[in-house]
């Protein structure tokens, strides 16, 4: 069964999500809704978004002119 917008404003929205996420306009549709029904049905997983940006983390290269402050020796951090 079709969709129709009768809105003029949520049919500017629609639009304007479209041009921002370059989708076409089911497409920009759909995702919002997925989104939705994700947060409004409790399925959002935030430990999943944060592994994703621990492992982004773990990519970036040790830096050879890193200075750590602290003092450790072979027994762990000294004073």
């Amino acid at each position: 069964m079709p969709l129709q917008i009768a809105d003029p404003v949520v049919v500017d929205k629609v639009e304007r999500l479209a041009r921002a996420t370059g989708l076409n306009k089911t497409a920009a549709v759909e995702q919002a809704v997925d989104r939705l029904l994700r947060e409004a049905e409790g399925v959002v997983q935030p430990a999943a978004s944060l592994v994703a940006l621990l492992e982004q983390f773990d990519r970036l290269p040790d830096r050879a002119d890193a200075h750590d402050p602290l003092s450790w020796d072979e027994r762990g951090l000294s004073a």
